[in-house]
């Protein structure tokens, strides 16, 4: 076995690591880790305290949890870890679910839980590792059943809660958590069926959010881009055009000189004359309910 290292842990792949006698590892990964000490005894120190380990206890950790493995004096640890990132899931779990990992990661009673080896996890941890099977996605499916497993009926209470909620609520979640750029991939049908709501519902709430329907508030954002683009890049107009989602120039120069009242040509001269560049070039993506504020003469973009 060899010293854990800081590098590239693969998703969902078991790793093995050992920690000489009186040594020290600070697990930090992204995501989740669950760790199993398969030889030997030792200590999880975290600032206030210190947890005795024996052989089979396992860690369920979050990836920024405070604390470290130490080795007992007497005799080094042996570990098998795996780590779960639960962006990398995407279509395997529900919002739900991503919701409750992510606010479960930020709880300060959470990040680290002790499972001893009488645990039901834990026993099973150990003896599927005993079986020598170490790849296939049968293995990786077990990994993850662990992982769920190791959060008891939290989880599944979880995703219970947020499934059963208000649809607006459901909305906004999506919406804050939802980067702009992936929205504008995202089909209205696709948005209502990650909602759980009817198409006529989900317009009401989008509006009422977001002051503004679905549609404009594409447009309005492929605009934003394209702005962007046209401040901080070389780009053609035409290769501007498409790279914001507009297939014909002629449109997108006409929704642009609507929404700014400029072409797009004359916008990107002007803004070079004034040499503003360094503002768009400092600005960060927002959420896309951050959007809110719907600009002053905003057209609807032409079918």
């Amino acid at each position: 076995m060899k010293k854990p290292e800081s590098g590239y842990e693969p998703h969902l792949a078991i790793r093995e690591f050992s920690v000489p006698p009186g040594g020290e590892w600070v697990p930090r990964s992204p995501g989740w880790s669950l760790i199993q000490i398969v030889r030997g005894t030792g200590y999880f120190l975290q600032p206030q305290s210190s947890l005795e380990l024996e052989t089979g206890t396992a860690l369920l950790l979050a990836g920024h949890a405070p604390g470290s493995l130490r080795a007992s004096q007497l005799g080094g640890l042996s570990l098998y870890s795996f780590r779960v990132i639960p962006a990398r899931l995407t279509g395997l779990i529900t919002l739900g679910e991503q919701d409750f990992l992510e606010q479960a990661a930020s709880r300060k009673d959470f990040p680290v839980r002790i499972l001893p080896p009488h645990n039901p996890v834990a026993m099973k941890m150990r003896q599927w590792y005993a079986g020598g099977n170490s790849s296939g996605l049968l293995f990786r499916l077990h990994l993850l059943q662990f992982f769920v497993e190791a959060f008891g009926s939290e989880l599944e209470q979880a995703t219970s809660n947020w499934e059963t909620a208000d649809a607006r609520e459901r909305l906004r979640v999506l919406l804050e958590r939802t980067p702009s750029a992936e929205l504008l991939e995202m089909s209205f049908d696709e948005l209502a069926r990650r909602t759980h709501c009817t198409s006529r519902h989900l317009s009401r709430l989008f509006r009422g959010l977001v002051g503004m329907s679905f549609r404009d508030k594409r447009a309005e954002l492929r605009l934003t881009r394209a702005r962007d683009l046209l401040a901080t890049s070389r780009s053609k107009v035409v290769e501007v055009a498409l790279e914001s989602g507009y297939k014909s120039l002629s449109l997108f120069n006409l929704m642009f000189t609507r929404h700014f009242g400029t072409s797009p040509g004359r916008w990107r001269q002007k803004y070079r004359n004034h040499g503003d560049n360094k503002s768009l070039r400092n600005k960060r993506v927002q959420p896309f309910a951050a959007w809110k504020e719907q600009p002053a003469g905003f057209s609807h973009e032409p079918a």
